[in-house]
Order: structure tokens, then C-alpha cells, then sequence
């Protein structure tokens, strides 16, 4: 059985250096060393793009969902109707009581004033 104590006794070799990478295509001539970490950050933002598209419109389908007012039910609509036209009909009703307060206050009026005033018709 290996224990943690023997572990901490053997010696890791020393790592060798790495040498430097050159590609070589079928030209013969190296490629620049920094075309390879511009290919990675062109193709990577291409595929963070095309991921990344889907994903944000599906959260701004979720959020718009959120604040979506929900339908009216027909029966509902058709019941605000009839409230709006009976509010109406009020309204006329209200109006029409009130011009005829107005012709009787001036027909009292006319009536207590004396005879030799003039009364104003406008």
C-alpha cells in the first residue's frame, strides 16, 4: 500500500523544455507565430457568436413573456360594453335632467322679477 509519506520521498524528474512550434504547410514556408492565436480568437468569437445567438434571444423571449398582458376574455369584453353604453345613457340622462333644472330656476327668475325690468335673453 502507497501512503502520502512514501509519495513525498520520490523525486520527480525535472520537466524538459518544450521547443518552440512551427507549422509548416505544403508551401514549405513557416507560418507567423502569431497567425495561430489570431485564428483562435477569430474562430472562437465566430462560435461564441453562433452560440451565444440562440441563447440571449431565448432570455429576451423569457423576459418579454414576464410582462406580456394576458388576453380578455370575450365574455368580459362584451360586458365593458355594455357598462361603457349604460354610462352613456346615464350621462345623457344627467344632461338632460340639468337643462331642465336650468329652464325652471330662469322661469322663477322671470317670474319674481317686477314687471318694468327687462330680463336678459342670452
Amino acid at each position: 500500500m502507497i501512503t502520502s509519506s512514501l509519495l513525498l520521498q520520490v523525486p520527480i524528474p525535472p520537466v524538459p523544455p518544450v521547443p518552440p512550434m512551427h507549422v509548416v504547410y505544403s508551401g514549405g514556408e513557416q507560418i507567423p507565430g502569431a497567425v495561430i492565436p489570431m485564428l483562435g480568437i477569430i474562430f472562437g468569437t465566430i462560435t461564441c457568436m453562433v452560440l451565444g445567438y440562440p441563447i440571449i434571444k431565448a432570455i429576451i423571449r423569457r423576459s418579454e413573456r414576464k410582462y406580456q398582458v394576458p388576453a380578455v376574455p370575450a365574455d368580459i369584453t362584451q360586458r365593458l360594453e355594455r357598462i361603457e353604453q349604460a354610462v352613456e345613457a346615464i350621462a345623457i340622462e344627467v344632461e338632460r335632467v340639468s337643462e331642465a333644472q336650468r329652464f325652471l330656476t330662469k322661469l322663477q327668475s322671470e317670474a319674481r322679477l317686477p314687471q318694468g325690468v327687462p330680463v336678459d335673453r342670452a
